[in-house]
């Protein structure tokens, strides 16, 4: 779940620190504590400018790789977000923090970033749990059985989004269509709202939600910021009125299938049992569209890069087509994928971690030192913030040799040294959604490649981090569909 809810921190962190007051030196310890190596940058804005840089240029890797060999390989300081940071790097540094999850560190979101996904009666009767943490319902939401059943909703959503926007077309951008795509599917999937009409009236309210993360938290009229705080306001309405038609749906009708339950109808029937602890209306509205700004926007990318390397390389393409053809004679005309062809995509999940290892749509989390602790020789106290990147392994060649180069053959037999490859994070709080995705992401791929090879109209499109590495067109390909 980190990794869908970091993405929602990097839009924070790239967009707004400027405005934020710089913490004095006097918050460090005493000089008898031995601080990581690195520096803080200027007194308002710390190192933002560097970081903010290095992502816009589509080389977010930059910023870690450059103060890694500057300062140590291992742990380095800095300032973002007015806080003092230290970044732990490498496959050991991933390790011990993955396995101190609560014991030493533990998540740290920003007040910002609350400030426009949470309701002001959040701040006056904050939640027992932290609303950014994945609740009893959204395990089982994520659970084996329920994922099997998704596979079938995914396939048929994506082929009637290739009907739609793909077919007859002889060129496409892929990365808003990919977009639509997936915020499509989680309509469907988070809420089981497919009306056109429905689904756009919400997608409006996302995108200036996620404008306002991509502005200065100024709240005047006029203002993005302000935007998107009325934004969020009329959407909590649009969804409390959804909450209030789906509770009396649940109760004239208690005999659905759970695993065909969407994740708001299992939040619903979780408040019935008396045996829990009743959140509000307000929480679960804000769970849901925390969950639905991030997994689109995440899996969406993921998407657009894996259909990038695939018109990049034909010899990959046509290994990938190979492939999903094999599952698509297995299948009947109007036969939907299933969970058992999933498991036989193994060389095209391989193509989609390659193509998150070099654009991946998470650059990493955030935590924060509930103790002093000592790591690498080096003391971080106990209310720094702490984070770990995965461009300080991704794009290592300790790791990764000739890591520019796209190689999908690196996650064959073993795959990659452990720690190294960590868009979903690791340790407890791994990504719940890891599972989630990758069936959303092979379904979409075998829905293209066995309909269309691709070719890029411009085979030397820039990538531009917005932070998330976004292809600078949209990635528009020529649609060559097969004779069959």
């Amino acid at each position: 779940m980190d990794f869908f809810f970091s993405y929602l921190f990097y839009f924070v962190l790239f967009s707004v620190s400027l405005a934020i007051i710089h913490l004095s030196n006097s918050r460090l310890r005493s000089s008898s504590s031995k601080l990581p190596p690195g520096r803080t940058g200027w007194p308002v804005i710390g190192e933002i400018l560097e970081f903010a840089f290095a992502a816009r240029t589509g080389k977010p890797e930059r910023f870690i790789n450059d103060r890694m060999k500057k300062y140590s390989p291992e742990v380095f300081r800095t300032s973002l977000m007015g806080e003092n940071m230290a970044v732990i790097c490498g496959a050991s540094g991933n390790r011990f923090l993955f396995s101190n999850e609560d014991k030493l560190v533990s998540s740290w979101w920003p007040s910002l970033m609350k400030k426009i996904l949470y309701s002001p009666s959040l701040f006056d009767n904050p939640p027992k749990e932290d609303l950014m943490r994945p609740s009893r319902s959204v395990h089982e939401f994520l659970n084996l059985e329920a994922l099997k059943h998704y596979a079938e909703i995914m396939d048929m959503m994506a082929r009637k989004h290739i009907d739609m926007y793909w077919n007859s077309k002889e060129e496409v951008k892929v990365y808003p269509l990919s977009k639509k795509y997936t915020f499509d599917l989680s309509c469907r999937l988070f809420m089981n709202i497919e009306d056109p009409q429905s689904v756009a009236k919400i997608s409006d309210g996302f995108d200036r939600i996620m404008a306002g993360f991509l502005s200065l938290p100024i709240n005047i009229p006029g203002t993005a910021f302000n935007h998107a705080i009325k934004a969020r306001n009329n959407l909590h309405k649009q969804m409390g009125e959804i909450i209030r038609k789906r509770k009396k749906e649940l109760t004239e009708k208690r005999d659905s299938d759970s695993a065909a339950l969407d994740l708001l109808s299992r939040m619903l029937l979780m408040n019935s049992d008396e045996t829990m602890e009743v959140p509000s209306e307000m929480e679960i509205i804000t769970r849901i569209t925390a969950m639905i700004l991030a997994s689109h926007e995440t899996t969406s990318t993921a998407i657009t890069f894996a259909l990038w390397y695939l018109a990049e390389f034909p010899d990959v393409y046509d290994a990938v087509l190979k492939e999903q053809i094999e599952i698509a004679k297995s299948k009947g005309p109007e036969e939907l994928l299933n969970w058992n062809d999933i498991q036989k995509m193994k060389y095209s999940w391989n193509v989609a971690r390659e193509s998150m290892r070099l654009a991946s749509p998470s650059h990493g989390t955030f935590r924060e030192a509930i103790s002093d602790f000592t790591y690498a020789g080096f003391t971080i106290p106990k209310g720094w913030k702490i984070h770990w990147s995965v461009h300080s392994t991704h794009k290592n060649p300790d790791y990764f040799p000739d890591p520019e180069k796209f190689d999908p053959s690196r996650f064959e037999g073993n795959g990659p040294p452990p720690y190294t490859f960590v868009p979903f994070g690791g340790g407890p709080h791994m990504c719940l959604g890891k599972e989630y995705a990758r069936v959303e992401i092979l379904v979409f791929i075998y829905n293209v490649v066995t309909r269309f090879k691709l070719e890029k109209v411009n085979p030397n499109e820039k990538i531009t981090g917005n932070p998330a590495p976004t292809p600078a067109n949209g990635l528009p390909v020529r649609l060559h569909p097969h004779q069959m």
